[in-house]
Protein backbone atom coordinates (compact mmCIF):
# COMPACT_ATOMS: atom_id res chain seq x y z
CA UNK A 1 0.00 0.00 0.00
CA UNK A 2 1.34 3.50 -0.77
CA UNK A 3 2.22 5.65 2.23
CA UNK A 4 0.20 8.85 2.23
CA UNK A 5 2.23 12.00 2.91
CA UNK A 6 0.10 15.12 3.17
CA UNK A 7 2.64 17.88 3.84
CA UNK A 8 4.26 19.25 0.63
CA UNK A 9 7.73 19.69 2.11
CA UNK A 10 7.54 16.24 3.65
CA UNK A 11 6.73 14.83 0.21
CA UNK A 12 9.80 16.55 -1.21
CA UNK A 13 11.89 15.00 1.54
CA UNK A 14 10.45 11.55 0.83
CA UNK A 15 11.21 11.88 -2.89
CA UNK A 16 14.79 12.90 -2.16
CA UNK A 17 15.15 10.01 0.29
CA UNK A 18 13.81 7.48 -2.21
CA UNK A 19 16.70 8.40 -4.46
CA UNK A 20 19.16 7.10 -1.87
CA UNK A 21 17.51 3.82 -0.91
CA UNK A 22 18.72 1.45 -3.62
CA UNK A 23 22.41 2.20 -3.42
CA UNK A 24 24.35 3.10 -0.32
CA UNK A 25 27.48 3.36 -2.45
CA UNK A 26 27.96 4.35 -6.08
CA UNK A 27 30.15 1.24 -6.35
CA UNK A 28 27.25 -1.11 -5.58
CA UNK A 29 24.71 -2.40 -8.05
CA UNK A 30 21.11 -3.33 -7.26
CA UNK A 31 22.17 -6.83 -6.15
CA UNK A 32 24.81 -5.46 -3.80
CA UNK A 33 27.77 -6.44 -5.97
CA UNK A 34 30.90 -4.30 -5.79
CA UNK A 35 31.34 -2.83 -9.25
CA UNK A 36 35.01 -2.12 -8.57
CA UNK A 37 35.56 -5.89 -8.94
CA UNK A 38 34.14 -5.99 -12.47
CA UNK A 39 37.47 -5.41 -14.24
CA UNK A 40 39.18 -8.67 -15.21
CA UNK A 41 41.91 -9.75 -17.59
CA UNK A 42 39.23 -10.68 -20.11
CA UNK A 43 37.57 -7.27 -19.87
CA UNK A 44 40.94 -5.58 -20.40
CA UNK A 45 41.42 -7.63 -23.54
CA UNK A 46 38.02 -6.44 -24.78
CA UNK A 47 38.93 -2.85 -23.91
CA UNK A 48 42.13 -3.13 -25.94
CA UNK A 49 40.16 -4.52 -28.89
CA UNK A 50 37.50 -1.80 -28.69
CA UNK A 51 40.15 0.92 -28.41
CA UNK A 52 41.23 0.11 -31.98
CA UNK A 53 37.75 0.64 -33.42
CA UNK A 54 36.40 3.83 -34.97
CA UNK A 55 34.33 5.93 -32.55
CA UNK A 56 31.21 7.63 -33.89
CA UNK A 57 29.18 10.13 -31.86
CA UNK A 58 25.47 9.56 -32.51
CA UNK A 59 23.61 12.85 -32.86
CA UNK A 60 20.26 12.11 -31.24
CA UNK A 61 17.14 13.84 -32.57
CA UNK A 62 13.61 14.24 -31.20
CA UNK A 63 11.05 11.64 -32.31
CA UNK A 64 9.46 10.77 -34.66
CA UNK A 65 12.73 11.21 -36.55
CA UNK A 66 15.71 8.87 -36.36
CA UNK A 67 19.36 9.90 -36.30
CA UNK A 68 21.17 9.96 -39.62
CA UNK A 69 22.45 6.45 -40.28
CA UNK A 70 23.60 3.99 -42.90
CA UNK A 71 21.08 1.26 -43.63
CA UNK A 72 23.89 -1.22 -44.29
CA UNK A 73 27.56 -1.16 -43.38
CA UNK A 74 30.81 -2.87 -44.24
CA UNK A 75 34.12 -3.17 -42.50
CA UNK A 76 34.85 -3.43 -38.81
CA UNK A 77 32.32 -2.72 -36.08
CA UNK A 78 32.23 0.78 -34.67
CA UNK A 79 31.88 2.24 -31.20
CA UNK A 80 28.65 4.25 -31.22
CA UNK A 81 28.79 6.94 -28.54
CA UNK A 82 25.43 7.90 -27.02
CA UNK A 83 24.68 10.51 -24.36
CA UNK A 84 21.38 10.72 -22.49
CA UNK A 85 20.52 13.38 -19.92
CA UNK A 86 17.52 12.92 -17.65
CA UNK A 87 15.16 15.88 -17.55
CA UNK A 88 12.34 16.10 -15.03
CA UNK A 89 9.98 18.68 -16.49
CA UNK A 90 6.42 19.81 -16.88
CA UNK A 91 4.74 18.11 -19.85
CA UNK A 92 1.34 18.95 -21.35
CA UNK A 93 -0.59 15.89 -22.58
CA UNK A 94 -3.58 17.41 -24.38
CA UNK A 95 -5.25 20.57 -25.66
CA UNK A 96 -7.10 20.92 -22.35
CA UNK A 97 -3.79 21.65 -20.65
CA UNK A 98 -3.59 18.42 -18.65
CA UNK A 99 -0.02 18.45 -17.37
CA UNK A 100 2.28 16.11 -15.49
CA UNK A 101 5.76 16.35 -14.06
CA UNK A 102 7.29 14.09 -16.68
CA UNK A 103 10.45 12.03 -16.41
CA UNK A 104 12.35 12.04 -19.71
CA UNK A 105 15.57 11.18 -21.45
CA UNK A 106 16.84 14.26 -23.30
CA UNK A 107 13.59 16.10 -22.71
CA UNK A 108 11.31 14.22 -25.14
CA UNK A 109 8.51 11.67 -24.87
CA UNK A 110 9.29 9.14 -26.10
CA UNK A 111 13.04 9.26 -25.67
CA UNK A 112 15.27 9.62 -28.77
CA UNK A 113 15.92 6.61 -30.98
CA UNK A 114 19.37 5.03 -30.79
CA UNK A 115 20.70 3.42 -33.99
CA UNK A 116 23.56 0.94 -34.36
CA UNK A 117 24.44 -2.12 -36.43
CA UNK A 118 24.68 -5.69 -35.25
CA UNK A 119 28.19 -6.26 -33.92
CA UNK A 120 28.76 -2.60 -33.03
CA UNK A 121 29.62 -1.53 -29.51
CA UNK A 122 27.47 1.15 -27.91
CA UNK A 123 29.08 3.37 -25.29
CA UNK A 124 26.23 4.99 -23.42
CA UNK A 125 26.41 7.68 -20.77
CA UNK A 126 23.39 8.59 -18.63
CA UNK A 127 23.52 11.86 -16.69
CA UNK A 128 21.22 12.80 -13.82
CA UNK A 129 21.65 16.54 -13.13
CA UNK A 130 21.66 17.76 -9.54
CA UNK A 131 18.54 19.82 -10.34
CA UNK A 132 16.52 16.59 -10.53
CA UNK A 133 14.88 14.98 -7.51
CA UNK A 134 14.72 11.32 -8.47
CA UNK A 135 17.00 8.36 -9.08
CA UNK A 136 17.16 7.05 -12.67
CA UNK A 137 18.80 4.38 -14.81
CA UNK A 138 18.35 2.64 -18.16
CA UNK A 139 17.34 -0.92 -19.07
CA UNK A 140 17.98 -1.62 -22.76
CA UNK A 141 16.32 -4.75 -24.14
CA UNK A 142 19.21 -5.06 -26.61
CA UNK A 143 21.71 -5.55 -23.76
CA UNK A 144 22.92 -8.87 -22.35
CA UNK A 145 23.29 -9.13 -18.54
CA UNK A 146 23.00 -6.84 -15.51
CA UNK A 147 19.27 -6.22 -15.96
CA UNK A 148 19.86 -4.84 -19.44
CA UNK A 149 22.34 -2.35 -18.02
CA UNK A 150 20.00 -1.07 -15.31
CA UNK A 151 22.13 -2.58 -12.53
CA UNK A 152 25.16 -0.60 -13.75
CA UNK A 153 23.53 2.73 -14.54
CA UNK A 154 21.45 3.72 -11.51
CA UNK A 155 22.38 7.31 -10.69
CA UNK A 156 21.12 9.72 -8.05
CA UNK A 157 20.93 13.46 -8.83
CA UNK A 158 24.35 14.95 -9.50
CA UNK A 159 25.83 11.70 -10.86
CA UNK A 160 26.38 9.92 -14.14
CA UNK A 161 27.26 6.43 -15.36
CA UNK A 162 28.75 5.01 -18.55
CA UNK A 163 28.44 1.49 -19.91
CA UNK A 164 29.58 -0.21 -23.08
CA UNK A 165 27.63 -3.08 -24.60
CA UNK A 166 27.81 -5.10 -27.77
CA UNK A 167 24.77 -5.11 -30.04
CA UNK A 168 24.62 -8.87 -30.53
CA UNK A 169 21.12 -9.17 -32.01
CA UNK A 170 19.45 -7.18 -34.76
CA UNK A 171 15.97 -5.75 -34.35
CA UNK A 172 13.93 -3.00 -32.75
CA UNK A 173 14.28 -2.96 -28.98
CA UNK A 174 12.66 -1.04 -26.15
CA UNK A 175 14.67 0.84 -23.56
CA UNK A 176 13.27 2.33 -20.39
CA UNK A 177 13.99 3.41 -16.82
CA UNK A 178 13.84 0.62 -14.22
CA UNK A 179 14.79 1.92 -10.75
CA UNK A 180 13.25 -1.03 -8.77
CA UNK A 181 9.82 -2.08 -7.57
CA UNK A 182 6.88 0.23 -8.12
CA UNK A 183 9.23 2.96 -9.30
CA UNK A 184 9.77 1.08 -12.57
CA UNK A 185 6.18 1.36 -13.88
CA UNK A 186 5.98 4.81 -12.26
CA UNK A 187 8.94 6.05 -14.32
CA UNK A 188 7.81 4.26 -17.49
CA UNK A 189 4.33 5.80 -17.29
CA UNK A 190 5.89 9.23 -16.82
CA UNK A 191 7.58 9.02 -20.22
CA UNK A 192 10.88 7.16 -19.78
CA UNK A 193 10.69 4.84 -22.79
CA UNK A 194 12.67 4.80 -26.03
CA UNK A 195 13.79 2.54 -28.84
CA UNK A 196 17.12 1.21 -30.06
CA UNK A 197 17.27 0.12 -33.69
CA UNK A 198 19.97 -2.48 -34.32
CA UNK A 199 20.21 -3.01 -38.07
CA UNK A 200 21.71 -6.12 -39.67
CA UNK A 201 25.11 -5.26 -41.10
CA UNK A 202 23.84 -6.07 -44.60
CA UNK A 203 20.67 -4.05 -44.02
CA UNK A 204 17.07 -5.25 -44.00
CA UNK A 205 16.12 -8.21 -46.20
CA UNK A 206 13.02 -10.11 -47.21
CA UNK A 207 12.42 -13.81 -46.58
CA UNK A 208 14.70 -14.71 -49.51
CA UNK A 209 17.54 -12.45 -48.45
CA UNK A 210 16.82 -9.72 -51.00
CA UNK A 211 17.71 -6.21 -49.88
CA UNK A 212 14.95 -3.96 -48.54
CA UNK A 213 15.77 -0.27 -48.27
CA UNK A 214 13.68 2.68 -47.14
CA UNK A 215 13.42 6.32 -48.21
CA UNK A 216 12.20 7.63 -44.86
CA UNK A 217 11.93 6.29 -41.35
CA UNK A 218 9.62 7.28 -38.51
CA UNK A 219 9.54 6.19 -34.89
CA UNK A 220 6.17 6.14 -33.15
CA UNK A 221 6.34 5.92 -29.39
CA UNK A 222 3.04 4.93 -27.78
CA UNK A 223 2.78 5.83 -24.09
CA UNK A 224 0.06 5.29 -21.52
CA UNK A 225 -0.41 7.80 -18.69
CA UNK A 226 -2.44 7.53 -15.48
CA UNK A 227 -3.12 11.11 -14.43
CA UNK A 228 -4.93 11.16 -11.07
CA UNK A 229 -8.24 12.99 -10.67
CA UNK A 230 -9.56 14.98 -7.74
CA UNK A 231 -12.91 14.47 -6.01
CA UNK A 232 -14.70 16.46 -8.74
CA UNK A 233 -13.23 14.36 -11.53
CA UNK A 234 -10.75 16.97 -12.73
CA UNK A 235 -7.14 16.05 -13.42
CA UNK A 236 -4.87 16.99 -10.54
CA UNK A 237 -1.84 19.23 -10.93
CA UNK A 238 1.56 18.78 -9.27
CA UNK A 239 4.51 21.11 -8.87
CA UNK A 240 7.54 18.83 -8.62
CA UNK A 241 8.72 15.37 -9.63
CA UNK A 242 7.45 12.57 -7.42
CA UNK A 243 4.80 14.67 -5.72
CA UNK A 244 2.13 12.59 -7.44
CA UNK A 245 3.62 9.24 -6.35
CA UNK A 246 0.81 8.06 -4.07
CA UNK A 247 -1.96 9.25 -6.36
CA UNK A 248 -0.29 7.92 -9.50
CA UNK A 249 0.28 4.47 -8.03
CA UNK A 250 -3.36 4.27 -7.04
CA UNK A 251 -4.35 5.32 -10.56
CA UNK A 252 -2.02 2.72 -12.12
CA UNK A 253 -3.68 0.02 -10.02
CA UNK A 254 -6.89 0.63 -11.95
CA UNK A 255 -5.09 -0.50 -15.12
CA UNK A 256 -7.10 2.21 -16.89
CA UNK A 257 -5.01 4.94 -18.50
CA UNK A 258 -6.20 8.51 -18.66
CA UNK A 259 -4.25 9.02 -21.91
CA UNK A 260 -2.81 6.66 -24.55
CA UNK A 261 -0.89 8.81 -26.99
CA UNK A 262 1.64 8.85 -29.80
CA UNK A 263 4.78 10.90 -29.26
CA UNK A 264 3.87 12.33 -25.91
CA UNK A 265 0.56 14.06 -26.38
CA UNK A 266 -2.87 13.83 -27.97
CA UNK A 267 -2.41 14.91 -31.58
CA UNK A 268 1.36 14.68 -31.26
CA UNK A 269 1.64 13.35 -34.84
CA UNK A 270 -1.05 15.44 -36.53
CA UNK A 271 -1.25 18.83 -38.22
CA UNK A 272 2.18 20.47 -38.53
CA UNK A 273 3.65 17.47 -36.68
CA UNK A 274 2.21 14.86 -39.06
CA UNK A 275 4.58 12.41 -40.70
CA UNK A 276 5.24 13.09 -44.38
CA UNK A 277 5.96 11.02 -47.50
CA UNK A 278 5.63 11.02 -51.29
CA UNK A 279 3.98 8.54 -53.62
CA UNK A 280 6.50 5.86 -54.50
CA UNK A 281 8.50 6.23 -51.31
CA UNK A 282 9.05 3.26 -49.04
CA UNK A 283 8.72 4.25 -45.40
CA UNK A 284 9.91 2.39 -42.33
CA UNK A 285 7.60 2.71 -39.31
CA UNK A 286 8.98 1.66 -35.93
CA UNK A 287 6.31 1.32 -33.23
CA UNK A 288 7.17 1.04 -29.53
CA UNK A 289 5.02 0.44 -26.43
CA UNK A 290 6.56 0.00 -22.99
CA UNK A 291 3.53 -1.43 -21.15
CA UNK A 292 0.49 -2.39 -23.16
CA UNK A 293 -0.14 -4.48 -26.26
CA UNK A 294 -1.00 -2.39 -29.30
CA UNK A 295 -2.26 -2.95 -32.86
CA UNK A 296 -0.77 -0.52 -35.41
CA UNK A 297 -2.80 0.01 -38.56
CA UNK A 298 -2.38 2.41 -41.48
CA UNK A 299 -5.80 3.40 -42.80
CA UNK A 300 -5.60 3.30 -46.60
CA UNK A 301 -2.32 1.40 -46.56
CA UNK A 302 -0.76 -1.84 -45.40
CA UNK A 303 2.34 -3.37 -43.98
CA UNK A 304 4.17 -4.62 -47.07
CA UNK A 305 6.82 -6.18 -44.81
CA UNK A 306 6.30 -6.44 -41.06
CA UNK A 307 8.69 -7.57 -38.33
CA UNK A 308 5.98 -7.89 -35.71
CA UNK A 309 8.25 -9.04 -32.87
CA UNK A 310 11.01 -6.63 -33.85
CA UNK A 311 13.46 -9.41 -34.72
CA UNK A 312 15.21 -8.83 -38.06
CA UNK A 313 16.67 -12.35 -37.95
CA UNK A 314 13.12 -13.64 -38.48
CA UNK A 315 11.55 -13.38 -41.96
CA UNK A 316 9.05 -10.53 -42.23
CA UNK A 317 5.33 -11.03 -42.55
CA UNK A 318 3.97 -9.76 -45.86
CA UNK A 319 0.90 -7.74 -46.86
CA UNK A 320 -0.42 -7.24 -43.33
CA UNK A 321 -3.47 -5.12 -42.56
CA UNK A 322 -2.94 -4.72 -38.81
CA UNK A 323 0.06 -5.93 -36.87
CA UNK A 324 0.56 -6.69 -33.20
CA UNK A 325 3.23 -5.13 -31.00
CA UNK A 326 3.58 -6.69 -27.59
CA UNK A 327 3.82 -4.50 -24.53
CA UNK A 328 7.48 -4.10 -23.62
CA UNK A 329 8.61 -4.31 -27.24
CA UNK A 330 8.92 -2.50 -30.56
CA UNK A 331 7.96 -3.67 -34.03
CA UNK A 332 8.76 -2.47 -37.54
CA UNK A 333 6.90 -2.24 -40.83
CA UNK A 334 7.71 -1.11 -44.38
CA UNK A 335 5.13 0.36 -46.72
CA UNK A 336 5.46 1.91 -50.19
CA UNK A 337 2.86 4.66 -50.59
CA UNK A 338 0.82 4.34 -53.78
CA UNK A 339 -1.71 7.17 -53.40
CA UNK A 340 -1.53 10.77 -52.18
CA UNK A 341 -3.56 12.29 -49.39
CA UNK A 342 -4.13 11.86 -45.67
CA UNK A 343 -3.45 8.49 -44.05
CA UNK A 344 -4.31 7.79 -40.43
CA UNK A 345 -1.80 5.71 -38.51
CA UNK A 346 -3.39 4.44 -35.31
CA UNK A 347 -3.72 1.79 -32.66
CA UNK A 348 -6.66 -0.19 -34.04
CA UNK A 349 -8.22 -0.56 -30.67
CA UNK A 350 -10.44 2.25 -31.90
CA UNK A 351 -11.52 3.25 -28.41
CA UNK A 352 -7.91 3.87 -27.47
CA UNK A 353 -7.28 5.67 -30.78
CA UNK A 354 -10.33 7.95 -30.78
CA UNK A 355 -11.08 8.43 -27.10
CA UNK A 356 -7.60 8.23 -25.57
CA UNK A 357 -5.38 9.71 -28.28
CA UNK A 358 -3.47 6.81 -29.91
CA UNK A 359 -3.57 8.13 -33.48
CA UNK A 360 -1.41 10.13 -35.88
CA UNK A 361 -1.37 11.25 -39.51
CA UNK A 362 0.79 10.72 -42.59
CA UNK A 363 0.49 13.37 -45.33
CA UNK A 364 1.49 12.02 -48.73
CA UNK A 365 2.19 14.09 -51.86
CA UNK A 366 1.91 12.88 -55.45
CA UNK A 367 -0.44 11.98 -58.28
CA UNK A 368 -3.61 9.94 -57.97
CA UNK A 369 -3.81 6.42 -59.45
CA UNK A 370 -7.40 5.85 -60.60
CA UNK A 371 -6.69 2.21 -61.34
CA UNK A 372 -6.28 1.57 -57.62
CA UNK A 373 -9.33 3.58 -56.54
CA UNK A 374 -11.90 5.71 -58.31
CA UNK A 375 -15.19 7.28 -57.22
CA UNK A 376 -17.98 6.14 -59.56
CA UNK A 377 -21.00 7.83 -57.98
CA UNK A 378 -21.82 9.84 -54.88
CA UNK A 379 -25.26 11.38 -54.57
CA UNK A 380 -28.91 10.74 -53.82
CA UNK A 381 -30.39 7.27 -53.81
CA UNK A 382 -31.01 5.92 -57.30
CA UNK A 383 -34.38 4.44 -58.23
Amino acid sequence: MPIMVEDAQARRDVVAYLGTLAHESSNMDTAGHDLSMVTTAASKEVADLVAKLERVKLDLVPPPMLPLHDQATTGDPKVVVVELTVQEKKWVLDSDGTAIMALTYNGSIPAPAIVAHEGDYVELTIRNPSSNLMEHNIDLHAVTGKLGGAALTTVTPGNQATIRFKATKSGTFLYHCAPEGIMTPYHVTHGMTGVILVLPRQGLTDEKGNSLTYDRAYYIGENDFYVPRDATGKFKQYSFSGEDLNDWVASMHSLTPSHIVFNGRVGGLTGKDAMKAKVGERVLFIHMQGNRDTRPHLIGGHGDYVWETGSFSSPPLKDVQTWFVRGGAAGAALYTFKQPGLYVYLNHNLIEAVEFGAAGHVMVEGGWNSELLQSLYHGSLKQ
